[in-house]
């Protein structure tokens, strides 16, 4: 073999190492988008177990907000169920009416003194409130992975591995328009 035939096959073998680390760090990009999913499933998770305990102890003390507590529970299930699916968009929808939901309790909790200083209404209110932060703070990690992965399948030459190879985008959870809005103060108070 001449010295162009070992030219050739180096080339030959550069371009194919440097394939195997385009897929590789693909590999990656996309395990880091499903591990970043599983984290706010766990959060989900632990706060569908806690929301029926507050809804329950709020029930004790507000015989009149029957149809406060029953559309969190809606709501609830509806983040469930989109959570289930695996249906990002969904979830972003179903997760703003339970954070309305939540911010409506919490509110109408204000007018019931003796619920407000149970001692369970307060730890309940206390971890809810705690996850919320939780979930926040992953979606957050959640979409910087989603991202990453989105823009390294759209670069040359990752472009064509993720091509060859069936790497795909991920979307985004993203925030209602109503969850950026600014705050109306003057219609809280009236």
């Amino acid at each position: 073999m001449d010295i162009g035939g070992y030219v050739m096959l180096g080339i030959f073998f550069l371009i194919a190492l440097y394939s195997v680390l385009i897929y590789n760090n693909l590999v990656n990009l996309k395990h880091a988008v499903s591990k970043s999913w599983s984290n706010i499933e766990v959060l989900l998770k632990q706060r569908y177990d806690e929301l029926p305990k507050l809804v329950e102890v709020c029930r004790q003390y507000m015989s009149y907000e029957k149809e406060t507590l029953e559309r969190v529970m809606r709501a609830r299930s509806a983040v469930n169920a989109a959570q289930q699916r695996g249906d990002v968009k969904s979830l972003g929808e179903a997760e703003d009416g339970l954070r309305i939901g939540l911010g409506n309790l919490f509110a109408v909790a204000e007018a019931y003194p003796d619920l407000k200083a149970d001692e369970s209404y307060r730890h309940l209110q206390t971890r809810i409130s705690g996850l919320e932060n939780a979930i926040a703070d992953r979606r957050e990690y959640y979409n910087e992975s989603v991202n990453r992965n989105n823009v390294r399948i759209e670069q040359f030459p990752d472009l064509v591995i993720a091509h060859l190879f069936r790497f795909g985008p991920f979307d985004l959870l993203e925030f209602s328009r109503r969850e950026t809005q600014d705050v109306d103060v003057r219609a809280l108070f009236n």
